[in-house]
């Protein structure tokens, strides 16, 4: 069988399965399986597949088919121009993460030497990227997970980036940091409603639970770091959340109370309100 007609084939068969975008999986799928990209596909499609090929590419097919995240399957993802190890057990990361992550920019890029402390750092896209694109930022990231955490090492590690990964739980670890010692803390928490979990595409249900529910309201995890963790802020510091749909005034009012002031909030390209960041008033 040739190259061109697996990919015709797989397109069909995802597009019968329900995958939203069928073509750009099968493509991505040939490129794994086959090193061919759209150009070659076009160029050298009627190259004739191995048996072992065909097997081997016709497996990860039907594994798409049943709804296991594209980015699983191929092991890896780029996000903001960087690669992450990606897997079972690990967050996928995503577009929205640009918003939280450009506002530390804005901030981080204005700090000499800062000091970044990310907490649920999952696959490490949030700390790998600050480590990059801020001179001399020194990032610890904090994840809990047994799953997640060795992809964080590996991506630490394949980005060649300073960032100290420490395996701790948020809700317990906080006294093993210093008081007033950091310039921003940032966090892409779970905060989807337990009961909205359910409802998840299929895809998502095969990423962790762990890392999507944040509790009966969506806001364990926005109370928890707010109470726990604003004291390891330097004053003038700046906190700063992902956030979920409609949870921008909640989570404000929570940083409100705990002394934080210029809460800005930054929009995605469907204007959600998608980030959230706010600087410690000195006491």
């Amino acid at each position: 069988m040739t190259i061109e007609n697996l990919y015709k084939e797989a397109k069909y068969k995802l597009q019968k399965a329900g995958i939203e975008d069928p073509a750009f999986d099968a493509l991505c799928l040939i490129e794994k399986v086959f090193g061919f990209n759209r150009a070659m596909l076009i160029a050298n499609g009627n190259k004739e597949a191995t048996p072992k090929k065909i097997q081997e590419f016709n497996a990860l097919v039907n594994l798409r088919a049943e709804f296991e995240p594209l980015q699983y399957i191929l092991g890896s993802w780029s996000f903001m121009g960087y690669d992450f190890k990606v897997g079972r057990g690990v967050l996928i990361p995503r577009e929205d993460t640009c918003e939280v992550i450009s506002l530390c920019l804005e901030k981080g890029k204005n700090i000499e030497n800062p000091k970044i402390l990310d907490l649920c750092a999952g696959s490490g896209a949030i700390s790998v990227v600050l480590s990059k694109e801020i001179e001399n930022a020194d990032v610890t990231a904090v994840e809990k997970s047994d799953l997640a955490f060795p992809y964080l090492l590996e991506n630490i590690k394949e980005n060649s980036c300073n960032v100290k990964a420490v395996k701790g739980d948020i809700f317990t670890c906080a006294d093993d940091f210093p008081d007033n010692f950091f310039d921003i803390i940032v966090s892409n928490p779970p905060y989807i409603k337990t009961e909205e979990i359910k409802t998840l595409q299929p895809e998502v249900k095969n990423e962790p639970r762990l890392a999507l529910d944040g509790g009966i309201d969506g806001y364990d995890f926005y109370r928890l770091i707010i109470k726990n963790w604003t004291k390891k802020l330097k004053p003038g510091g700046h906190m700063a959340f992902e956030l979920g749909e409609n949870q921008f005034e909640t989570v404000k009012a929570l940083m409100t109370e705990e002394n934080f002031t210029n809460i800005k909030e930054k929009l995605d390209l469907g204007n959600t309100q998608r980030a959230i960041i706010g600087t410690l008033l000195p006491k």
